[in-house]
């Protein structure tokens, strides 16, 4: 079980992947910087959210790093373990999404965390979750190929079993019910890790904390020149309200951070500063805007894994 060593070990690293992912993202963008904010939560702890905004590759983008804490956990928290109502709780993570300006860049998000729930005269329940996913706007196959390779080699050390297992959950997870379709076109989700003991677990979280860099940026520098139109454009927001519903209507860490009355503008940080609705629009038929809903949203095997 972790001790306040431990916990303050998973800390240290999350600051500074906060630090790492925020300078190598400034250097891709080349003209933007992040704005830091720092914030405390009435109820007890806080964080320091990052925002760039109008840069050279990046609309928008934000990556947060929040630990709060308080005397029950939220619902949230408690939808998958009941047992654990009434617990006081800990909970830490970064979490980031980036918008580009060009449609042909996809865009990307990716959270690290780490809850602990404790009781007195019991020992602590711990836990740690995260992952990446990666939301094409126009679907190109090296891109989504890289993308789950890297995250296929991230989990590779831990078991043949893992990447399957956790691109499968966030095949299932990063999908919008009331569309039938999915988000985009997956990568990794896990939560409620504690099954190889503290130690394993935190390397595990590393592990994939660490290539999320490795697994985006390739992906930028080969899209970030190609020209695109104003119709592009108004496509990528179309597809930009999917992700507000997604992330309005079933994210987790959403729900978690309005229920423990988190930082509103924080929470929200992860929305898309241009978005469209049109009613009942569809793409052309056989254009590459309907290409991406028929071939790249579909849940696919993007490494041949399984033939």
């Amino acid at each position: 079980m972790p001790d306040a060593t431990d916990v303050a070990a998973v800390k240290d690293y999350l600051m500074g992947l906060q630090d790492r992912i925020c300078a190598a993202l400034e250097s891709a963008d080349g003209q933007a910087t992040f704005q830091e904010e720092c914030w405390e939560r009435p109820g007890g702890g806080g964080g320091r959210s990052r925002i760039i905004e109008n840069g050279g590759m990046l609309e928008k983008g934000g990556v947060g790093f929040s630990h709060v804490h308080g005397d029950s956990m939220p619902p949230s928290a408690t939808a998958q373990r009941p047992e654990l109502a009434g617990r006081s709780f800990q909970a830490m993570g970064v979490s980031l999404v980036m918008h580009p300006n060009n449609p042909h860049i996809p865009t990307s998000h990716a959270n690290v965390r780490f809850f602990v729930a404790e009781m007195p005269g019991a020992d602590p329940v711990w836990w740690f979750g995260g992952g990446f996913d990666l939301t094409p706007y126009y679907g190109h196959e090296e891109d989504c190929v890289h993308w789950h390779q890297v995250a296929h080699d991230a989990c590779k050390p831990f078991g043949d079993d893992v990447y399957p297992a956790y691109k499968a959950w966030c095949d299932e997870y990063f999908y919008l019910k009331h569309r039938q379709e999915a988000r985009g076109v997956g990568g990794l989700f896990f939560d409620d890790l504690n099954k190889w003991g503290f130690e394993r677990s935190f390397e595990f979280q590393r592990a994939i904390g660490d290539a999320y860099v490795e697994a985006y940026l390739p992906i930028v520098e080969r899209r970030r020149n190609t020209p695109y139109s104003a119709e592009q454009k108004a496509f990528q927001e179309f597809r930009r309200g999917r992700y507000v519903e997604f992330n309005l209507v079933y994210d987790r860490g959403t729900l978690f951070g309005l229920q423990t009355g988190g930082r509103t503008e924080s929470i929200l940080m992860s929305l898309p500063p241009t978005v469209r609705w049109g009613y009942n629009w569809q793409p052309e038929p056989g254009s590459e805007e309907a290409r991406l809903v028929a071939e790249f949203l579909p849940v696919r095997d993007w490494l041949g894994l399984h033939p």
